[in-house]
């Protein structure tokens, strides 16, 4: 498929071979909050506050407007990484406690009772593994045996990845809605939400900000971001990182009155192996990680549109993306590959005076 639009070729990043690296944060995002201005940055109307969250840094910014206080703004803050702490605490395949982690523990057992935002974002899933043609599947849990925690050195066994591999099927996963159960029919299979859950966990806690009467905010939670309103008059600007070079920016997105921008890519989690960098977007059709693109990021009205698609895209490659999002006309996106950088053309001036949209009547459009 022809590219909506091209700009030229990308340096490449020289990685050095043999040398194991991972970034301080857990969760280096392609997207980071721009500020307006040394003015704004400074000023004192904006409420901040941040959390630690599904292993990455979670900010809320909310500007006080309509007689909201700051110290009822400090309270819908606190409101809201509760709703995100509990909603988290659901879906963490690395707490044992987890409504995830049971299920886990007990595939090929029995069915697990889930509660209905976990059923939720388990049905969102599955419609993604259809969509998508397999290219997202929250059964990659099943994929154990890579580490990008930092201390991996090398990739599994071949004969390792092939077994578990085996075990990565999204279509035999069994969701009962009625009977509020989910189940993994094979021992050794497992999920991991971490490619949906966090858009919806972010959702919850805008919300949970709008219930108490905030009606300016910007949530980012490593480089998904969710804004509603305006930043003191003005639209929120997004950052967009360059994923070959993260210390600097490809341009800025503007989002008045709502919007998300979510981001995926191979510079989060990984680590070098023999010149090659190997991260933790894996393909469930081959139990490796992704190659051929290095970043995405997709824009639209809300959560809905783009959740899942970023790491779609990452396995799918620069082709057959463009193709998936053709689909979903309501998203704007930008990928940076192998070939160089590709968007859709409401992204085609991030680079200069940035993309500037407006939510209106539930959709984005270019203002």
């Amino acid at each position: 498929m022809a590219p909506l639009h091209s700009h030229p070729p990308l340096p490449a990043r020289r990685p050095v071979a043999g040398v194991t690296r991972r970034r301080v944060l857990m969760a280096a995002p392609l997207l980071a909050v721009a500020a307006h201005g040394r003015g704004a940055q400074a000023s004192p109307a904006l409420v901040r506050n941040s959390l630690a969250l599904m292993g990455t840094r979670v900010d809320i910014v909310v500007e006080p407007s309509n007689g909201l206080s700051t110290l009822h703004a400090q309270q819908a803050i606190d409101a809201a990484q509760a709703t995100m702490r509990g909603q988290a605490a659901l879906m963490s395949r690395y707490d044992p406690a987890s409504a995830v982690s049971r299920i886990n523990a007990l595939a090929g057992r029995r069915a697990v009772p889930v509660p209905p935002a976990l059923m939720d974002v388990l049905r969102t899933a599955q419609a993604l593994a259809v969509f998508t043609d397999g290219a997202f599947d929250i059964t990659v849990g099943a994929l154990s045996a890579w580490h990008f925690d930092g201390t991996a050195q090398r990739p599994p066994r071949p004969a390792v990845v092939r077994a578990q591999r085996a075990r990565v099927r999204a279509g035999a996963l069994q969701l009962d809605a009625q009977a509020g159960t989910a189940f993994l029919p094979e021992p050794g299979m497992a999920i991991d939400l971490g490619g949906v859950a966090k858009l919806p966990i972010l959702a919850a806690g805008l919300e949970t900000l709008r219930r108490h009467g905030v009606q300016h905010a910007l949530v980012n939670g490593g480089g998904d971001v969710l804004v509603v309103g305006l930043s003191q008059g003005r639209p929120w600007r997004i950052g967009l990182r360059d994923p070959l070079q993260p210390e600097r920016l490809l341009g800025t997105v503007s989002l008045a009155q709502g919007g998300v921008v979510a981001s995926s890519g191979d510079y989060e989690r990984y680590f070098w192996y023999e010149g090659r960098r190997l991260h933790h977007i894996l393909d469930p059709h081959t139990g490796y990680p992704t190659t051929g693109l290095h970043g995405v990021a997709l824009v639209a009205a809300g959560v809905g549109e783009v959740n899942g698609l970023g790491a779609a895209a990452m396995v799918k490659g620069a082709a057959d993306a463009q193709a998936m999002l053709a689909q979903r006309p309501g998203i704007q996106a930008l990928m940076v590959g192998a070939g160089g950088l590709w968007s859709t053309p409401g992204l085609q001036d991030v680079r200069g005076h940035g993309a500037h949209f407006t939510l209106q009547d539930g959709r984005l459009r270019a203002a």
